[in-house]
């Protein structure tokens, strides 16, 4: 019980603080290129996994664990950020974070791909009624819709279920800070010519908010959340532990709300209920 509860504890931790991590995208890409956030949010937490791995010395990974590594590489220090940053070109804010709620479906469907986790049939039961619930409020409230924008969302969803299960599985052995500090050094030669080639001409442009966004998607969103999210779905249960991502899109409005100015209406506060029965009868049944 004592494990079960850390679990979701560490789970919980990393969930709040990825909600901030399409605001503070979108109020990124405001001052730089999709690229370049993407590329330098990269460089920056793999500068600090590499000055942990070597203060801690830490061993190196085995060679069985490269491929594991390369896929957490490209779901969740690649894909994911340079597809939400490309979508936040054509979306709201507040548009992209509702897709968030398919996020735990799409780690559930991995966990069992790669992780091998089999979880109860009532199990997938409410987790697809949770997406459901959040696909809904996407499609009523929001009149902001892009087919572009859409389709890049998706596309991250999928490559971040798969990394966010890849990488849980791998951190049963080497430990969830370890396995994002190694997939961060291994796109680090990928990462550093894209930044130096996406270099802005000039900073005057950039506002002191378009820097508070990149510092947040580099420490927070590209390391210190994956510290506890790993350590979370590895002690807890990849598809179990998952679902608390359904809470995010609801974290992340309330964060958009505050920083963007977005009305948090009441039917946002009904769905994250519908959303948190949906969480509690899923981790039973999972």
């Amino acid at each position: 019980m004592q494990t079960a509860g850390s679990g979701w504890a560490n789970g919980l931790l990393g969930v709040i603080i990825f909600s901030g991590s399409l605001p503070a995208t979108r109020v990124a890409v405001g001052g730089f290129s999709a690229l370049f956030l993407t590329s330098a949010r990269a460089v920056i937490a793999a500068l600090i996994g590499l000055a942990v791995l070597g203060l801690l010395r830490q061993a190196r990974p085995q060679r069985k664990d490269l491929v594991s590594l390369i896929i957490v590489s490209i779901g969740v220090v690649v894909g994911f950020p340079l597809l939400t940053a490309l979508a936040l070109q054509h979306i709201t804010s507040a548009h992209s974070i509702v897709f968030i709620g398919l996020l735990p479906l799409s780690t559930a469907i991995f966990a069992v791909l790669r992780g091998g986790e089999r979880p109860k049939p009532m199990f997938w039961l409410f987790a697809i009624l949770g997406s459901a619930t959040v696909a809904g409020f996407a499609l009523s409230n929001d009149g902001t819709a892009s087919p572009i924008g859409d389709l890049l969302m998706v596309a991250a969803i999928v490559l971040c279920g798969l990394g966010y299960a890849e990488g849980a599985a791998l951190s049963r052995r080497l430990g969830g800070w370890q396995v994002i500090s190694w997939a961060l050094l291994i796109a680090l030669p990928l990462m550093v010519p894209v930044m130096l080639w996406t270099w802005p001409s000039t900073w005057s442009g950039v506002s002191a908010l378009a820097w508070i966004g990149l510092a947040y998607v580099s420490i927070f969103s590209m390391f210190v959340g994956f510290i506890f999210w790993y350590r979370g779905l590895a002690i807890g249960g990849i598809a179990r532990v998952g679902q608390l991502q359904q809470l995010q899109p609801f974290f992340g409005l309330v964060l958009a709300g505050f920083l963007l100015h977005e009305p948090v209406a009441w039917s946002m506060i009904t769905a994250t209920a519908l959303v948190v029965v949906c969480v509690f009868f899923a981790r039973r049944f999972a």
